[in-house]
C-alpha cells in the first residue's frame, strides 16, 4: 500500500503527463495576463495544475490561494510546492458552494481561477458569487470548462456549454472580456468585476 506522499507524487506525475496533451497552464496564465504582485485565488486547485504556474507569474510580491475540498488534492499540491520550493502559495480546504466559503476578505483578489469546477457542482451561482465577492473592482475570473463535444472528460449531460456559461457569468454581473479554446478539450471565458 502506498503512503500519502507516494500517492501525492503519483498524482503529480499523472497531472504533469496530462498537461502535455490537454492544455499548458502557463499559456493560459500568459493569455490572461496575470502579473507580478497580483493576488490569485484558485478554486478547486487540485494538485496545483494552475496554482503553481500562477505562483510563478505573480512572483515573490504576489500570492496564490489554493482552495479545494479534497484533502488528497491539498496533500498533492503541498508536496509539489515543497519539491519546487514555492513559498507564495497558501493552501486551504474549503467548501466553495457556500458564500464566504474561502474566508478571504471582500475585494481582495486580482484574479480567481475556476478550472473544471462548475460542471461538477449544483451551486454554480454561489461559486461565482464567492468569486465576485473576493475580487477587487476590475479584477477578473478565468473559467475553464470541458468542451461539449469531445470524447473524453465528464459525461456530456454534466458539461456546461460556452453559451450557457457566458449567460451564467453575465447574470452574476460580470463583464465579458475574452473567450477562447484551451487546447483540444476545454474552453476558457475571462470576465471582470466592475
Amino acid at each position: 500500500m502506498q503512503n500519502k506522499n507516494d500517492q501525492a507524487e503519483e498524482l503529480l506525475r499523472i497531472v504533469d503527463n496530462r498537461k502535455l496533451t490537454f492544455v499548458d497552464p502557463k499559456e493560459i496564465i500568459e493569455l490572461a495576463q496575470i502579473k507580478p504582485g497580483e493576488k490569485v485565488a484558485d478554486f478547486g486547485c487540485g494538485p496545483g495544475y494552475f496554482s503553481l504556474p500562477a505562483a510563478e507569474a505573480v512572483g515573490e510580491a504576489g500570492t496564490v490561494y489554493a482552495f479545494d475540498v479534497l484533502p488528497s488534492a491539498l496533500e498533492a499540491i503541498e508536496s509539489h510546492i515543497k519539491i519546487k520550493n514555492v513559498d507564495n502559495v497558501v493552501i486551504k480546504r474549503v467548501n466553495l458552494e457556500k458564500l464566504n466559503g474561502t474566508g478571504l476578505e471582500n475585494d481582495s483578489m486580482d484574479w480567481v481561477i475556476i478550472k473544471d469546477v462548475l460542471f461538477q457542482n449544483k451551486n454554480k451561482n454561489v461559486i461565482l458569487q464567492e468569486a465576485k465577492r473576493i475580487l477587487k473592482s476590475g479584477g477578473s475570473v478565468l473559467l475553464m470548462e470541458w468542451n461539449e463535444n469531445v470524447f473524453i472528460g465528464p459525461n456530456k449531460e454534466s458539461r456546461i456549454s460556452q453559451n450557457e456559461l457566458a449567460e451564467i457569468v453575465f447574470n452574476e454581473g460580470f463583464v465579458f472580456k475574452k473567450q477562447a479554446n484551451a487546447g483540444d478539450y476545454h474552453y476558457i471565458i475571462i470576465a471582470s468585476k466592475m
